[in-house]
């Protein structure tokens, strides 16, 4: 009859101990903070898809509406580069903006949402897909939300950001679109 009591406290303590851990689980669980990684897209193309005209230096040379996910909680701004790694003879630049504030869901086309810098058209603005004939570019829209807010000039160049933003990166992504003309 010892055996039996022993026995039944033992259980009740083994089915006490798992509750609670299951509580605490469950608690932990309720606390996290799932995040969702830094994601930038399109309305106007998906990615690695062709970029439609409009958008381009043979037609409107609209800027396409982005769209802007999973933006760290800590993110003082976001950085927009758009490039084209094809272009001879260097990476070419399109469009550099700054400080775009990291509540942004939305970039609207057409549209700047935050501070401009200088392209490599020597310009202060969007500069859309433009490529010599032949083959296909692939344009970048690199995406990065940083710890800081950066304080450069419009005729700051894209090493210029690039050297800024060293060590205040919390997370990047790319979007690609492509244009042949």
């Amino acid at each position: 009859m010892r055996w039996f009591f022993v026995l039944l406290t033992v259980l009740l303590a083994a089915c006490t101990t798992a509750t609670t851990t299951t509580t605490v689980n469950e608690k932990i669980q309720e606390d996290e903070v799932i995040s969702m990684p830094l994601k930038l897209s399109s309305s106007a193309f998906e990615n690695n898809q062709v970029i439609p005209k409009k958008f381009t230096c043979d037609a409107e040379d609209a800027s396409p509406e982005l769209n802007i996910e999973g933006v760290p909680s800590e993110a003082k701004s976001l950085v927009l580069i758009m490039d084209d790694p094809d272009a001879p003879p260097k990476v070419w630049e399109h469009w550099t903006v700054i400080n775009i504030p990291p509540t942004t869901t939305t970039i609207p086309e057409n549209s700047v949402p935050g501070t401009q810098l200088t392209n490599d058209f020597s310009k202060v603005e969007w500069g859309g897909p433009c490529p010599p004939p032949g083959k296909v570019h692939h344009y970048q829209f690199k995406l990065y939300a940083l710890d800081i807010e950066l304080d450069l000039e419009s005729s700051a160049t894209k090493t210029d950001v690039e050297q800024a933003m060293k060590d205040h990166i919390l997370e990047e992504t790319v979007l690609v679109g492509t244009y042949e003309r």
